[in-house]
């Protein structure tokens, strides 16, 4: 039975928000989430501030927005006023942490899992040229990561762990607080990427015990591209002294002193000027998350995914996304003979979804998902599987991608 009215399914209250909605089947929130209708108004305000105030934006609103906005966005990571601050990606927010550790004789190890994401494992590895020797801990499946084998992976040689909080390719969350425990009884700092979490589930960094949590806007924050945020322990946060940095992080920026003198708050992450335009286009949809609360989300999102599961299953379908949904995040994903080939002929369709090697048909609803449009999406891949629909789409068959 499908709850596809907002008198059964509040949450669809907010979907005429968000414009594609109307025209598309939008079930891509993974990659990168509807945009609100609002995001166009905070645009207008940069571009009228900018227009009206010229030169003098930057002390009317912009100087301090990388953190203003890290202000809106602490309460969904349960952190607090003035320890998040904003980051162009989260690639950079993880480089900057790293260039604040040392690796030693000592402590050279950084522990991670193979699944996870790659930009994140390239960065990691480029660490090998400062001294860290990489320890890369496997999946059994392709799915899930021990959590057990990660904490055993921990010892008194290890610098730091990384993880995803959610792994982008399987939805399968990690037990990032059993995992936290351990470093810090080995003396080892923990950063979690919750890309793939926050928005979307429950996200508690004093509950997980966590010492780095880096996430961003584009995907269930509905925010748009250029806007990442990174919270660090205030404990230790004012123990780092990032190498990549700049004059933001300056006690006294518009000194212009040669030598720099760290600021003691979440600022001394900070470097060079932020993506205004970004942080305008991210807030709205950090309002609307916040506004519906992300409890409602969650519960909503293991109802759909649960739906997409079970009719995958009676297609015979294979999912690789976890059965638990305690341990399942906002994505489904098919495992499909011709998938890359299906994704593409589902998009032409106007069923947006993506396709990841390993994993398959990526689907992942939303708040502002019915259930209809679930079915709909399996109905189409079923239709296209059945009718090879899907060859007009093949590389083998010289289409374009």
């Amino acid at each position: 039975m499908t709850l596809d009215h907002p008198s059964a399914d509040p949450l669809l209250a907010y979907r005429p928000r968000f414009p594609i909605l109307a025209r598309t089947n939008y079930l891509i929130s993974n990659s990168l989430g509807a945009v609100p209708e609002a995001a166009a108004q905070r645009l207008r305000e940069y571009y009228d501030l900018w227009a009206g105030r010229g030169v003098r934006a930057w002390e009317d609103a912009w100087w301090t927005m990388a953190a203003d906005l890290g202000d809106k966005v602490a309460p969904l990571i349960g952190a607090g006023p003035g320890e998040v601050v904003f980051q162009p990606c989260v690639t950079l927010a993880h480089a900057v942490v790293l260039s604040a550790i040392r690796f030693t004789t000592r402590r050279p190890r950084i522990v991670v899992d193979e699944m996870h994401f790659p930009s994140i494992l390239y960065l990691l590895k480029e660490q090998a040229a400062r001294g860290a020797e990489i320890v890369v801990v496997p999946s059994e499946d392709g799915i899930t990561v021990d959590a057990g084998r990660v904490v055993r992976a921990i010892d008194d040689r290890t610098a730091l762990v990384a993880i995803s909080h959610v792994l982008f390719k399987s939805a399968f969350i990690h037990d990032a607080a059993a995992i936290a425990e351990r470093a810090r009884v080995k003396g080892a700092l923990t950063i979690v990427d919750g890309y793939q979490a926050v928005g979307v589930i429950p996200v508690d960094v004093g509950a997980l015990g966590v010492d780095v949590y880096i996430g961003g806007c584009l995907k269930w924050l509905c925010g748009g591209p250029g806007a990442a945020f990174l919270w660090v322990d205030p404990a230790l946060g004012r123990a780092l002294e990032p190498a990549l940095t700049g004059w933001m992080a300056h006690a006294r920026p518009f000194a212009f002193e040669p030598e720099l003198e760290r600021r003691p708050d979440a600022w001394r992450f900070l470097h060079g000027t932020p993506n205004i335009p970004a942080l305008y286009a991210a807030r709205a949809g950090i309002e609307i998350v916040r506004e519906i609360g992300v409890a409602a989300i969650r519960a909503k999102s293991i109802r759909q995914t649960t739906r997409l599961l079970e009719l995958a299953s009676a297609e015979g379908w294979p999912c690789t996304a976890p059965a638990d949904p305690e341990r399942r995040g906002g994505t489904v994903a098919i495992n499909v003979e011709n998938g890359l080939e299906i994704a593409r002929s589902l998009k032409a369709l106007d069923v947006v979804c993506d396709f990841r090697p390993g994993a398959g048909i990526r689907l992942s609803p939303h708040f502002y998902n019915t259930d209809q449009e679930l079915d709909a999406a399996v109905a189409a891949i079923r239709e296209i599987q059945s009718t090879g629909a899907w060859r007009a789409f093949s590389t083998r068959h010289g289409a374009v991608t």
